[in-house]
């Protein structure tokens, strides 16, 4: 058993049960970064350890009730299929050009991922938390299911390439389509998660993409972790959290592509794409402000009469 992966394990299940973020993200870059595990091994380990950790997770906030189950189904119609397309295509390239090689594009588009996703954290904590009014419970109608499975399908593809993004991105839809509350964000981002997470684990499993053993140390320390931040998830804001998970996830791709000589060929690209992701994430906030600005304008004059 290594005493540090167990310490990270915990701080990182601590750190999903508050907030719904920063497994894959954080710890995909470390086992590359501090433990020097291959790029594949690493997402598919990551998947494999957050699979077991977001269920743990996912029954607190569960029996917590902070959990909108018809919303969590429909984000797994679409992402459990798209994960375990994202991970044949892992399997596909790696038949095709060798493992090397699927390593290098693995690790650029991690690093973008990571990119995005610090983005949209930021984005998250200091914009959306005050733009947009928040509900408990809900009735789901044809357009809310409709998007709850397009941006499972979108997230699963991402999230069974590259292990980063189950938490965040699907959080901000969450709170953008579907205005739940902070808490019900986390319990209904975590419970999919653990949905999403088994279904793409289990196929790096069968790639022979999982080192179990690496696993295993993770899950000492994440399980009691994600148990101990599930519980303080009603208590403790998470704001700071969030605008220092975001700057963290920015600051670990930054240190992918300087430290692990990313090509150019793969990075361009990659980035190109990060790039798009990123810019669309701002014109949707841009959005959201004008939307929110336009419904206070319209409630004023209501208001004074």
């Amino acid at each position: 058993m290594d005493p540090v992966i167990v310490v990270f394990g915990f701080g990182i299940g601590m750190l999903i049960g508050m907030t719904g973020m920063g497994g894959g993200s954080l710890m995909t870059p470390l086992l590359i970064l501090v433990f020097g595990i291959q790029p594949v091994t690493a997402v598919g380990t990551d998947i494999f350890y957050g699979a077991v950790t977001k269920t743990a997770g996912g029954w607190r906030h569960l029996k917590h009730q902070t959990v909108h189950r018809g919303i969590a189904l429909w984000l797994a119609v679409g992402s459990v299929p798209m994960a375990i397309a994202g991970v044949w295509v892992i399997e596909v390239l790696q038949r095709s050009y060798g493992e090397d090689e699927v390593n290098k594009v693995v690790l650029g588009m991690v690093a973008s991922a990571l990119l995005v996703v610090g983005v949209a954290t930021l984005i998250r904590a200091l914009f959306l938390r005050d733009m947009i009014p928040e509900r408990y419970a809900m009735h789901l109608y044809r357009r809310h299911i409709v998007a709850a499975v397009i941006t499972g399908a979108l997230t699963g593809f991402v999230i069974g390439l590259t292990s980063a993004g189950s938490g965040t991105l699907i959080a901000i839809v969450l709170i953008a389509v579907f205005r739940l509350t902070p808490q019900r964000v986390v319990g209904t981002d975590i419970f999919h998660a653990a949905i999403l997470l088994w279904a793409a684990g289990i196929a790096h499993w069968v790639g022979g993409n999982v080192d179990l053993g690496l696993a295993a140390n993770i899950l000492v320390g994440s399980i009691p972790g994600v148990l101990i931040g599930s519980q303080l998830a009603v208590k403790v804001p998470t704001v700071f959290l969030r605008n220092a998970l975001g700057l963290v996830l920015i600051a670990s791709s930054i240190a992918l592509i300087t430290k692990e000589h990313v090509p150019q060929s793969i990075l361009i690209p990659s980035m190109s794409v990060a790039a798009l992701v990123i810019a669309g994430l701002f014109a949707f906030q841009i959005g959201l402000h004008r939307q929110r600005q336009r419904q206070l304008a319209r409630q004023a004059p209501a208001a004074a009469s």
